[in-house]
């Protein structure tokens, strides 16, 4: 029997859900304690026991962000097989995923502030990282690991500066070509 949330455990994930969306949308700089305990419905008070300062609650939106990504490449693999490859390029890159910054991927949204970051972020990221680039490694053909891991680390590279170019760009036909772009070599980097 699967036992519900405390109220405790409710509230943390509600301010846990508004900060990683105020991360994702306005970066690091641009988002305060104030804004993400008002959009979570509690006090900064309320902000404060759960995380215990902006740079706590930003390590828990990194971490759960990159959890989001460990749990859907499996799911991609499994639901569409030999095609999960293609399946998440056209996810990754697709209209809709570029323009939902506060919900997408935090892979692309969240690492230029990583970089900014002091050492203990960077090492949690670089392991959260290396995860999925196995995950993708494992869904690839080729004769060895460190080469699959090559190619999932150009894949994930790709469609990562793909999708933050295609964001950065006012045309949306310019977009749409660097999304297309981006498609074409995340997919022949991906492949044997």
């Amino acid at each position: 029997m699967t036992q519900l949330p405390t109220k405790k455990e409710q509230t943390r994930a509600r301010i846990l859900d508004a900060a990683s969306q105020s991360f994702r949308s306005s970066g690091y700089a641009g988002t305060g304690v104030d804004g993400i305990a008002k959009a979570a419905g509690v006090t900064s008070g309320a902000f404060y026991a759960h995380f215990g300062s902006k740079d706590g609650a930003f390590d828990a939106a990194l971490a759960t962000g990159m959890d989001e990504v460990i749990e859907s490449i499996p799911n991609f693999q499994t639901e569409f097989g030999e095609d999960w490859v293609v399946a998440f390029a056209d996810y990754y890159l697709g209209e809709a995923h570029r323009n939902d910054l506060a919900c997408g991927c935090a892979m692309t949204t969240l690492s230029p502030e990583v970089a900014r970051a002091d050492p203990e972020v960077h090492m949690a990221y670089e392991a959260k990282m290396n995860r999925i680039v196995g995950l993708i490694a494992d869904g690839l053909g080729g004769d060895s690991d460190e080469v699959r891991r090559a190619r999932a680390w150009a894949m994930l590279s790709t469609l990562i500066g793909g999708l933050t170019l295609s964001r950065a760009v006012a045309n949306p036909d310019i977009a749409n070509g660097i999304a297309a772009a981006a498609r074409t070599a995340a997919l022949a980097a991906s492949e044997v």
